[in-house]
């Protein structure tokens, strides 16, 4: 019985957090808003009085998160990878540079213990896969206070980001929409205009969606080696990307429809950001004020610059060199800066999910270069 009391208390706070944090996210101050977000905050509070959600509860709603952000994106990725690889791999290098030149100068001049410095960068840039090769190359807890300090920022300063961009430069979201569209030859036909003899074995598509997390996390502990001994997988939240790529983009095996509607999609990446931002939210609360009390809210400054450079410059390189059109550009510094909050955010402000394609493209370049980058501060600094 009392098993069943406690569980009922976890289920009880999961939805308390989602309750209130919607709450807080649908408030709007000049015309930007938290949206999903919001449950952070308040999954920060929570997390500071010890309230937890389960790390399985968190992984579950990153997986269906990526997952759908990948079948959404699949029937434009390709076309649009394509057309602009090049600007894409140099986005997701040079948001990691900039970075990384800060830490190195906050460990060299500020006197900041080398892994809370690295555990800062890699919460700036809310990359938890980054926080495991911080863990692994230091060899110290001091990596996850890093990263537990920078990591509300990191989320929220990129969740503003992309809404007042738009705002401030007074963007004409129909006109940069069809922009992005005709950018990514998107495509509109679905399976039963092409072919009225495809088999859809499962209305709602939970059956096709299911098999690509599977296979997602299958590939997702595939180890590549790295130089000074290190390896890179995709992870958690890379595998399943992955795989919702490909099967949103093939739709089809033979006869058989491996689609997903649109409606499951937007309800699964909902649901999915909703558990992933209250399990990390708790998670990095713990501790947070003691924290800082002891190494100086200096430290939260530190995490917001290592933020807000890479976004602005990034923003600046990739509207006024590399001449992206706005959406693709906050799309793939959303997948620059690896953060799955400001896709959320940015697909509200476009009203169309295609956003996702410059993100899908950025993100793999960007997590491979937070991983190399770890590993370099703490052999060379």
């Amino acid at each position: 019985m009392q098993q069943g009391v406690f569980v009922m208390n976890d289920i009880l706070i999961i939805f308390l957090i989602a309750f209130l944090g919607y709450i807080l996210g649908s408030v709007k101050f000049k015309g930007l808003q938290l949206g999903t977000s919001g449950i952070l905050l308040v999954a920060l509070i929570f997390g500071h009085f010890g309230f937890e959600v389960a790390t399985v509860v968190k992984n579950f709603g990153l997986i269906c998160f990526v997952a759908s952000v990948g079948f959404i994106a699949g029937p434009i990725f390709f076309n649009n990878f394509k057309s602009k690889a090049l600007s894409y791999i140099f986005l997701g290098v040079f948001i990691i540079i900039v970075g990384t030149i800060l830490t190195a100068i906050s460990i060299k001049y500020l006197n900041i213990p080398k892994p809370l410095a690295i555990g800062i960068f890699t919460g700036a840039l809310t990359s938890t896969p980054g926080l495991a090769a911080a863990i692994e190359a230091t060899g110290s807890d001091l990596a996850s206070i890093g990263y537990g300090i920078a990591y509300p920022f990191g989320v929220l300063g990129v969740v503003l980001f992309v809404q007042l961009i738009p705002k401030l430069i007074k963007a004409d979201i129909a006109k940069e929409v069809d922009l992005l569209n005709e950018a990514s030859n998107t495509n509109c036909s679905t399976l039963e205009d092409n072919n009225d003899k495809i088999i859809k074995l499962d209305p709602l598509g939970m059956l096709p969606f299911a098999a690509s997390m599977t296979l997602g996390l299958l590939i997702s502990p595939l180890t590549v080696p790295l130089p000074g001994g290190a390896g890179f997988n995709l992870g958690m939240s890379g595998g399943p990307l992955l795989s919702g790529l490909i099967f949103g983009h093939f739709g089809k095996i033979g006869s058989i429809s491996i689609e997903v509607p649109e409606k499951t999609l937007q309800t699964l990446r909902e649901l999915g950001l909703m558990l992933f931002l209250m399990g990390a939210g708790t998670n990095a609360g713990k501790g947070f004020v003691e924290v800082l009390g002891q190494y100086g809210s200096g430290l939260f400054l530190f995490g917001g610059l290592i933020t807000l450079a890479p976004l602005f410059i990034g923003y600046f390189i990739a509207n006024k060199i590399l001449k992206l059109s706005l959406f693709n550009n906050l799309g793939s510094i959303c997948g620059g800066m690896t953060s799955t909050p400001a896709l959320g955010a940015l697909i509200t402000v476009a009203k169309t999910e295609n956003v996702a394609a410059s993100y899908a493209a950025t993100y793999p370049i960007a997590l491979i270069c937070i991983v190399l980058a770890t590993q370099f501060i703490n052999l060379v600094f």
